[in-house]
């Protein structure tokens, strides 16, 4: 099978004159590197595409794959990951992951967590703050939690993320507005443990496979799995295998998501413990990075005994599945 590769290369937007936070979720060549050596393992013919613009100039010469493998996060805008498989759709071209509607709705975490919520999945108290004035229309008890609505790798989250006052609030509300020009996510603050549920398969064939904690270390940014403690996260962060009958609870809140969610072939579900050590749904992701090293889906099947290989051949085999549907 012939596959094509989209992705976005984060040295192209840096060359661009891009900052190091604006091209954050963008990929390293040697994530492009061990996806198409290991699809090359699993017998398959590769092709290398590139981001959205390249996609588009492939198609009107008229190029054409089997499969595309998209990771292609975009650049701008609420449905920004929702692009590619777009294009893909129009085209009738099949692509592993999520659909647009689903890439669109899960990048909006306001969107989100009212389909959770809605699913009956627990989920903090929350406000979407589109402006300052909306702050008056906030009606949540303290300590609180605000970040971008639609950002990834934990852009906009810092130490100052947990909020203890309405001044606080103002100022953090403020500055993320300035920042990253879209709405604020505001919710009432988890205490708990934190967690990510690593999910493979499409609807009733969906497993999940484990979880993963997230453990902060001597020196980290406190109260949050920070921008700068994702990106030093050698020193900053530890990662343990849960077991037991939390892991079950935790498996069970991600698939009811994943599942309602419609989410495709792999990704992950964040979960977080509130007061009463009860697992509450933060935010899903169906679009999920794949460097076999860094990124926290590889990371967690290694924790628990599945190779990255495996990983590939699992999220392939989940969207043939699809396609011959």
């Amino acid at each position: 099978m012939r596959v094509g590769l989209t992705y976005d290369l984060k040295s192209d937007y840096l060359a661009e004159g891009y900052s190091e936070e604006e091209a954050a979720e963008f990929d390293l060549p040697d994530t492009i590197e061990a996806i198409e050596a290991a699809l090359c393992e699993l017998g398959e013919t590769t092709e290398r595409i590139g981001n959205a613009r390249a996609l588009i100039g492939e198609l009107q010469a008229g190029r054409r794959w089997d499969l595309v493998f998209n990771i292609c996060e975009g650049m701008y805008g609420l449905g920004r990951e929702s692009l590619v498989p777009a294009l893909l759709d129009a085209w009738q071209i099949p692509y592993t992951f999520s659909d647009p509607a689903v890439l669109g709705l899960s990048l909006h975490k306001g969107l989100a967590k009212r389909v959770a919520r809605d699913l009956g999945v627990p989920t903090p108290d929350f406000a979407v703050v589109e402006t300052l004035a909306d702050l008056a229309e906030v009606d949540l008890p303290f300590p609180l939690f605000a970040k971008p609505v639609a950002e990834g790798t934990s852009k906009g989250i810092s130490g100052a993320s947990k909020i203890e006052s309405a001044a606080g609030l103002e100022a953090v509300c403020r500055e993320l507005l300035e920042k990253f020009r879209q709405p604020v996510l505001v919710e009432t603050y988890l205490p708990g443990r934190e967690f990510t549920v690593g999910i493979v398969g499409t609807g009733r064939s969906a497993e999940a496979l484990g979880a993963m904690e997230v453990l902060l270390q001597a020196g980290a940014e406190s109260e949050a799995y920070s921008f700068s403690n994702k990106k030093k996260y050698e020193i900053m962060v530890r990662y343990r295998a849960l077991d037991g009958p939390l892991l079950e609870r935790c498996r069970e809140l991600a698939l009811k998501v994943w599942r309602g969610f419609g989410c495709r072939d792999a990704g992950r579900v964040d979960v977080r413990l509130d007061a009463a050590g009860e697992p509450s749904f933060v935010e899903v992701n169906p679009l999920a990075g794949l460097h076999p090293v860094h990124s926290d889906l590889p990371l967690l099947c290694t924790h628990i005994g599945i190779p990255f290989l495996e990983l590939m051949r699992r999220i392939m085999d989940s969207a043939r599945q699809r396609c011959r549907a």
